[in-house]
């Protein structure tokens, strides 16, 4: 199925600031999708971090200025399309919440007609594009960690399982105690170390039960803290986007 619109949607591309600085093939990955799929994509320069490693560590005033950059740099758009649930998800949970802190009224409007606007990739394929197989193509044995922020904040659903089922070649294996966090958790895994470490450890071994070679999150530090473990357990399991299987195709293999 593919869009049936007589106008290219136009987004905007929120790189997030992890991706743009330590995995930039993944919002590369964003807009070959995106493109592929129709839409004109733009990538606002101006933007930056979502606040959300902030308000997440208690410095919620120090998020505020990145609230205002974002809709300063997002206002202008139909939709703003983001290869993070975490970071979609901080978004709609904490942007009203810091502009109200700030006590600025116009703030919290310029929010509130932003943050509709906002969507995890997978969303924006399946909601608003109607789309479900993309064109991929990955002859691989693959399985998906949802994220705790994608599911229990963004609420992204099964829509990335969905996508991942509708990739041609691709065998998709569920994992066990899916819905487990990894240990991760932003700065959660630094103030707890030892604890992350084990809840890194137990997601690390119910990959391995898969017999997966690849393991697909919509996060990628999520996907850094599991495959740190992986790596050093010689587990030969590959780590990948969400967004890099679904631009791979038979004439450009990821």
């Amino acid at each position: 199925m593919s869009p049936a619109t007589s106008t290219r949607p136009k987004v905007a591309l929120f790189a997030t600031c992890y991706n743009d600085t330590v995995w930039p093939g993944t919002p590369i990955a964003t807009v070959k999708v995106l493109e592929r799929l129709g839409c004109e994509v733009v990538f606002p320069e101006a933007q930056t971090c979502c606040g959300q490693i902030f308000t997440n560590t208690g410095y919620a005033d120090e998020a505020i200025p990145l609230v205002r950059g974002f809709v300063d740099t997002f206002g202008g758009y139909d939709y703003v399309v983001a290869p993070s649930g975490s970071c979609v998800g901080a978004i709609r949970e904490q942007h009203h919440d810091l502009a109200e802190r700030a006590g600025d009224a116009a703030l919290v409007r310029r929010v509130d007609s932003v943050v509709p606007k906002v969507y995890d990739i997978s969303e924006f394929i399946i909601d608003v594009l109607g789309v479900t197989d993309v064109g991929a193509y990955f002859p691989h044995r693959v399985t998906f960690h949802p994220t705790c922020h994608s599911i229990r904040v963004a609420h992204v659903g099964d829509r990335p399982q969905r996508l991942l089922q509708s990739v041609r070649g691709l065998t998709f294996v569920e994992l066990p105690q899916a819905t487990e966090c990894c240990g991760f958790g932003g700065t959660f895994s630094v103030k707890n170390p030892d604890v992350s470490i084990s809840m890194a450890s137990d997601k690390a071994r119910h990959v391995r039960e898969t017999g997966a070679e690849v393991l697909v999150a919509g996060d990628n530090m999520c996907l850094m803290n599991i495959g740190g473990v992986l790596r050093r357990q010689r587990a030969g399991v590959r780590i990948m986007h969400l967004a890099e299987i679904l631009a791979s195709t038979e004439e450009d293999p990821a």
